[in-house]
């Protein structure tokens, strides 16, 4: 009976892991996430991108994304990104914390390469919404990573602002029927990240406008590619949302 309790544990487990996607919208279950491809822009160039569920506990995942692309050096190919299925759905005004640690690594890349690695979060004036959607107000992105001399959309507002113990130049503009907010790290790859997202979304709130009446409607992490090759290895992530 305990046997095969174990053996059975394991299988779970297994199959929670290793899985492979390849197709231009293929998802993942992945434990309290969602891995997903969102290939969105391929038509805009030539290549191929896989990525790969590792492992998924609690609130915790582990992911591969490899991928090549040529041609249109300036247009993003995809969002390769894990989507947290609990971490949503909470008024800015109610949130104590937002906890989030993310430790990731580039395994190979080319030279050059052009592709961000980046937090996508989604706020709404409604409690529920899908990513750049019509129920999207603002989407804040956080860079840690930004190689090859790429822009997020809009153009610089601020400099040198000093968060989750680093720094970070403010980037604003519109995109669709909702306002981007970037903040892009300003001494290079962040490649282990242990932060307060509340520190930024307060920063918002205090700095730009942002309504505290917002709602988190989604939060995303992953890369956004444009041109060269690389396998991006996610070895740890997490997020929540506390009130």
């Amino acid at each position: 009976m305990y046997f095969s309790t174990l053996l059975a544990l394991v299988a779970v487990a297994a199959s929670a892991a290793a899985q492979t996607i390849s197709g231009q919208y293929d998802c993942e279950p992945a434990g309290d996430y969602t891995l997903c491809q969102n290939l969105w822009g391929e038509s805009a160039g030539v290549g191929s991108q896989s990525s790969t569920l590792l492992s998924a506990s609690g609130n915790t995942v582990s992911w591969r994304t490899v991928w090549q692309w040529q041609n249109n050096p300036n247009n993003v190919k995809s969002y390769a990104n894990v989507e947290s299925n609990t971490a949503k759905g909470v008024q800015l005004s109610q949130l104590a914390s937002a906890p989030t640690a993310w430790q990731w690594t580039y395994e190979n890349k080319s030279n050059p390469i052009r592709a961000d690695v980046s937090y996508d979060i989604w706020l709404g004036a409604q409690q529920s919404g899908q990513p750049a959607s019509k129920a999207s107000s603002y989407e804040i992105m956080i860079w840690l990573s930004g190689q090859g001399g790429i822009q997020p959309v809009g153009s610089q507002i601020q400099s040198g602002i000093q968060l989750a113990g680093h720094t970070w130049n403010l980037w604003r503009g519109p995109n669709s029927n909702w306002q981007v907010l970037s903040f892009v790290s300003a001494n290079g790859d962040i490649t282990s990240f242990n932060a307060d997202l509340k520190d930024f979304f307060d920063y918002l709130v205090q700095n730009q406008g942002v309504s505290s009446s917002q709602f988190v409607q989604a939060i995303q992490t992953g890369t956004e590619p444009f041109t060269g090759s690389a396998s991006l290895l996610t070895q740890s992530y997490s997020v929540a949302l506390n009130q």
